[in-house]
């Protein structure tokens, strides 16, 4: 029943005017389009978790707040819960339907013998009661937070067959002061705003930090007072700090490769500007464009094969791509207005930009090949586009001016789903970080 849903709701998808998701087969619950076209988040119970004190509501709490700040659900408020589920029992099935959940998850936090945290989930599905899903995990009582955005990915992803997303970093620029003077320093923060860390002190000017898809690594632009901006490249585990290059003009929005081991960045000479390739251990150096223009923000496509970038060579910027060894260069944006920042997704389905247009600034997706084009949000000021690891959201930053000061939001592919993320005060230039799950220097 619930499968068959499913399907019914990706028809409607299909048919409204707006991009396609395609689901993973495996999806086995549903989103509902309704015959208007307006999209309607899944009504999910999440009951408070049993055992150890009050950590396992804490943990319970955080899954609901991940899934609904989502989009695509709707976490039923407390009240309306028909019972609080034992987790070794089966749901009363037919009360949480009439309560108006299609999904529930149970789960239980304790601690074993030695003191390490379990943690133990099942999702059900209320329609057949059936259990979809379970998993126990066991880690450091001061890891709590993070397991309760691995169990929220494990329901996210069980429930709209896309990859994770919670149990990811946020790497940006936190801004602080006067506009005139502002303090910038580079921070990092769980996906949610918690865990907040300062990278930096504020003494240098820093920005377009990048992280990398492989390893702990950090790569950004900063300047002193009086000298040339440099690349430099900071490691999360060590603090250590490097470098790029020696050049004797400015290098700026520097990208990892997706192997981690290359850098590919922005080279200033004269009054023009060129890519750059950079290995990290034989600091060898290729240059992969050759023109009078403005060559800058250059992204890999996730296979490491291509990269795109942004270019002033027709006359106003524009998105370019080329192959890896910078070969087969190519404009590919061609809509009304100009393009910039463009960022490959990590699922090589789309590149995400900035267009500014008539005064205003807007954030879009493209296919690889610039078909496809569509706006996702449009506002005063909108920069500097990045990905969440499962290539489902765009992640940028909105200044609206005046004294005030940019904000974080992110944007579902299908432009539907748009919400703030919480920074400790203003915030510029955003990096997602790759599942920590998945990160192999992590």
């Amino acid at each position: 029943m619930i499968k068959r849903l499913f399907r019914l709701a990706l028809a409607l998808t299909l048919v409204a005017p707006m991009v396609v998701i395609a689901p993973a087969a495996r999806a086995e619950l549903s989103f509902r389009v309704s015959p208007g076209g307006q999209f309607q988040p899944m009504p999910i119970a999440i009951a408070d978790f049993a055992g150890e004190g009050d950590l396992g509501q804490q943990v319970s709490g955080i899954i609901t707040k991940n899934l609904q700040r989502s989009g695509y659900f709707a976490p039923l408020d407390k009240a309306r819960f028909p019972e609080r589920p034992a987790f070794d029992a089966a749901p009363r099935f037919e009360a949480w339907k009439l309560a108006g959940a299609q999904a529930l998850v149970t789960g239980r936090v304790t601690r074993d013998p030695s003191g390490r945290l379990k943690a133990e989930f099942r999702l059900w599905d209320v329609e057949t009661g059936q259990q979809l899903t379970g998993q126990q995990y066991a880690t450091d009582p001061n890891f709590w937070r993070r397991i309760g955005h691995i169990i929220s990915d494990s329901v996210y992803t069980k429930i709209t067959g896309f990859g994770g997303f919670f149990d990811s970093r946020m790497v940006f620029v936190d801004e602080s002061g006067p506009k005139e003077n502002r303090r910038k320093r580079l921070a990092i923060m769980d996906q949610d705003g918690a865990n907040v860390r300062f990278l930096t002190q504020g003494d240098n000017l820093v920005v377009t930090p990048r992280y990398s898809p492989a390893t702990q690594d950090i790569t950004y632009m900063s300047q002193a007072d009086g000298q040339q901006p440099r690349v430099q490249v900071i490691n999360l585990d060590t603090g250590a700090r490097q470098v790029v290059g020696n050049f004797p003009d400015m290098t700026s929005s520097p990208r990892f490769s997706p192997d981690g081991r290359r850098i590919v960045m922005s080279l200033q000479q004269g009054g023009n500007a060129n890519i750059f390739m950079m290995d990290l251990n034989s600091r060898a150096t290729t240059r992969l464009t050759s023109t009078a223009a403005i060559d800058t923000s250059p992204s890999f496509s996730p296979d490491g094969r291509e990269i795109v970038f942004e270019s002033d060579r027709g006359g106003q910027q524009q998105v370019y791509a080329m192959a890896a060894d910078g070969s087969n260069q190519r404009r590919i944006s061609f809509g009304d207005g100009s393009y910039s920042q463009p960022a490959w997704s990590p699922r090589g389905d789309y590149i995400a930009f900035t267009k500014r247009r008539a005064g205003g600034f807007s954030i879009g997706i493209m296919k690889p090949d610039g078909s496809g084009e569509r706006i996702l949000t449009e506002g005063f000021h909108n920069e500097s586009p990045t990905w969440a690891p499962n290539g489902q959201y765009v992640l940028f930053f909105r200044d609206p001016g005046g004294q005030s000061g940019g904000k974080l939001y992110m944007v579902d592919i299908t432009g539907r789903v748009e919400q703030p993320i919480q920074t400790p005060s203003f915030a510029s230039d955003p990096s997602w970080s790759p599942l920590l799950s998945e990160n192999r220097g992590g």
